[in-house]
């Protein structure tokens, strides 16, 4: 395919600032719509490109965490993102954090020299059906861009808030404790695991719950709760019983080390294909993320549970992945239109950032009449990328970097540390060979 219009990327945050600058380095015009400064959004406080809103870090820079994997692999493609917040690291041990004022006007800066980037300030309050395009316009998409993307994908596969459960990883279950069964009596192996709780147990739990700190709401995240989805937290500080006879509810389950039904029950519901994943079903909460594993540890069975993503409640828009896009981050319907960033359900800077870096090269590969990438699936970007793109649609919710979301090992070994080594040196060996890098 060759075009002789230029690349458009919409949104200049993280993946959108990526994608431009891979567009741009592999030789072809883009032009960067941003709307700020003139509309802003209710959480941005500048007019830079990749500002960042939330923390300064970036996560884990260590070889052998899935934050550090997923920042060796966009660093083989020279990555405008990785690169400044390199440039601009604050102290943070073996995080990476940054100045953020310095880091976002550095990567403006590089942005705006580069002479096949044009950034224009204006909403796009449109989706053109010519030419390649990039959507990158974040969890605050503005509400014209919002109507536009639904007339394309459909108003149905469009969400504006997110209502994660915690996921855990399954071989952490303590499944002397937790035992399979299903509240309807049809299903005969049961599809969940339920971890039984006495009421001294109950009561524990309740107690930690309403002591735990949360987090604090912005003003604009404050009207997204639903009756049917509130945080545990809210239902729990409505009653003690509230959970007991809500998502916790015993009715129908037999503890078979009892022979009797619990006071209450977790129940955990799988979260992939291969079962290496499951989540706390109806357990969405605000609880802030250190003191959130030490309550949900109280919970019998999950003693020693690892998490893949701890649960959390904000104001988010994102699509329906599974329905609707391509690995590749092509939609399924259009190939010369991409998502990339938090808008596709990927969670995380650097997870923006890599999304960004993927839908930029395949939108210059597709100028270039080459066939798109799809990074294979042992690797982070390729795991993350599949996982959004083949998880249950009915019940898809986002995700970031972790090491659950990759195949498991052959024989793995029983140290989480060494299998984390291994698992990171697959990644970069089916990087180099399926892919070939420094050939993109």
């Amino acid at each position: 395919m060759t075009s002789t219009l230029p690349i458009t990327v919409i949104g200049a945050g993280l993946a959108g600032s990526e994608a431009a600058w891979q567009i741009a380095q592999h030789g072809h015009p883009v032009r960067l719509y941003e709307m700020r400064p003139v509309k802003t959004t209710a959480a941005h406080a500048t007019e830079h490109c990749a500002e960042l809103v939330c923390s300064n870090s970036f996560g884990s820079q260590l070889p052998d965490r899935a934050s550090g994997l997923l920042k060796w692999e966009i660093e083989q493609f020279d990555s405008l993102i990785l690169s400044v917040a390199k440039q601009h690291a604050v102290p943070a041990g073996g995080a990476l954090a940054v100045d953020r004022e310095a880091y976002a006007r550095e990567v403006t800066r590089r942005l705006e020299s580069h002479p096949k980037i044009e950034i224009v300030r204006q909403e796009m309050l449109h989706i053109s059906d010519k030419g390649i395009i990039v959507v990158a316009s974040g969890p605050l998409t503005s509400d014209a861009m919002v109507k536009a993307i639904q007339h394309i994908t459909g108003e149905s596969y469009l969400y504006f808030y997110d209502a994660l459960a915690p996921i855990l990883e399954a071989e952490s279950i303590d499944q002397t404790i937790a035992f399979r069964a299903s509240r309807r009596e049809e299903t005969v192996e049961g599809d969940y695991l339920n971890c039984p709780m006495t009421k001294e147990e109950y009561e524990r739990f309740i107690d930690a719950l309403l002591a735990a700190e949360k987090t604090e709401l912005k003003e604009f995240e404050k009207n997204i709760f639903f009756e049917s989805c509130l945080p545990i937290e809210v239902l729990a500080s409505r009653g003690r019983q509230a959970l007991a006879f809500g998502p916790m509810r015993p009715i129908g389950l037999i503890d078979p080390r009892s022979g009797r039904r619990p006071y209450a029950v977790v129940q955990l519901r799988q979260d992939n294909a291969a079962g290496s994943l499951y989540n706390i079903v109806g357990f969405q909460t605000n609880m802030k993320w250190g003191v959130q594993e030490e309550v949900l540890r109280l919970i019998p069975g999950l003693e020693k549970a690892e998490f893949v993503r701890l649960g959390q409640m904000h104001r988010n828009t994102f699509i329906n992945s599974p329905r609707l896009l391509k690995p590749t981050l092509q939609f399924k319907n259009r190939d010369t239109l991409l998502f990339a960033g938090q808008i596709t359900g990927v969670e995380g800077y650097m997870g923006n950032a890599a999304t960004g870096m993927l839908a930029g090269l395949n939108a210059a590969r597709l100028v270039e009449s080459k066939e798109p990438l799809i990074f294979p699936p042992e690797t982070m970007l390729g795991a993350l990328c599949h996982y959004i793109t083949q998880a249950e649609a009915k019940t898809f919710q986002p995700m970031k970097a972790a090491f659950g979301i990759l195949p498991a090992l052959d024989n793995p070994p029983r140290d989480k540390r060494l299998r984390a080594q291994m698992m990171v040196q697959r990644a970069q060996d089916a990087l180099r060979t399926k892919l070939g890098i420094g050939s993109c």
